[in-house]
């Protein structure tokens, strides 16, 4: 019996926002907000002649407001990660990944006045890509329609009618992305030798 590196984004990703919460909960308080933390474009903290500004757009998907938050995350990237990895490739999970993060930023900056931290939409993007996992041509699995119901439905019902300080935005896009890149992943590509 060995250890493996068996997932190398999933894995390096899970270190990278283990060390960010860590250096935020014990040595900066502020850590994760100066750098990780994606905020309207109307302020200071957005400001398009600074390099930081663009940073944030995806880096929120790696700072965490503390353990908690880290914990509830993680738990299921871990869980669905490696087996998403396997299926569709580093590289590709990687992008799905960054687009995933990029697009919520971006968005987030634009149409709202909070600030947005955490790999919430990434979990979200995850959850909804694992129900495409065995789709094939033609047909659409339940489990995407009863996932995107449970999953996206409690998100939608949520923003309607209960204040909280978490972004249900970012798990409704999240959970759109991974539905659009499930999609055409599943989708065969046609046969270029036929054109």
């Amino acid at each position: 019996m060995k250890l493996t590196y068996n997932a190398p984004f999933i894995l390096t990703y899970t270190f990278v926002c283990l060390a960010i919460t860590a250096i935020d909960q014990s040595t900066d308080p502020n850590f994760a907000e100066s750098f990780f933390m994606v905020y309207p474009f109307n302020t200071a903290y957005m400001e398009f002649s600074n390099p930081l500004t663009y940073f944030r757009l995806f880096s929120h998907a790696m700072g965490h407001g503390g353990w908690e938050h880290f914990l509830g995350n993680f738990s299921l990237i871990l869980l669905l990660g490696p087996i998403l990895e396997e299926k569709y490739g580093t590289k590709q999970l990687l992008s799905m990944s960054f687009v995933t993060a990029l697009i919520t930023g971006i968005l987030n900056a634009l149409l709202f006045n909070n600030a947005l931290l955490g790999a919430s939409g990434v979990v979200f993007m995850l959850i909804l890509l694992s129900s495409f996992t065995n789709m094939r041509a033609g047909v659409i699995p339940l489990t995407f329609i009863l996932v995107a119901a449970l999953f996206l439905g409690k998100e939608i019902y949520t923003t309607l009618v209960v204040t909280n300080n978490v972004s249900e935005f970012a798990h409704i896009i999240g959970g759109v992305f991974g539905a659009i890149f499930g999609y055409f992943a599943a989708t065969p590509k046609p046969n270029s030798s036929n054109a």
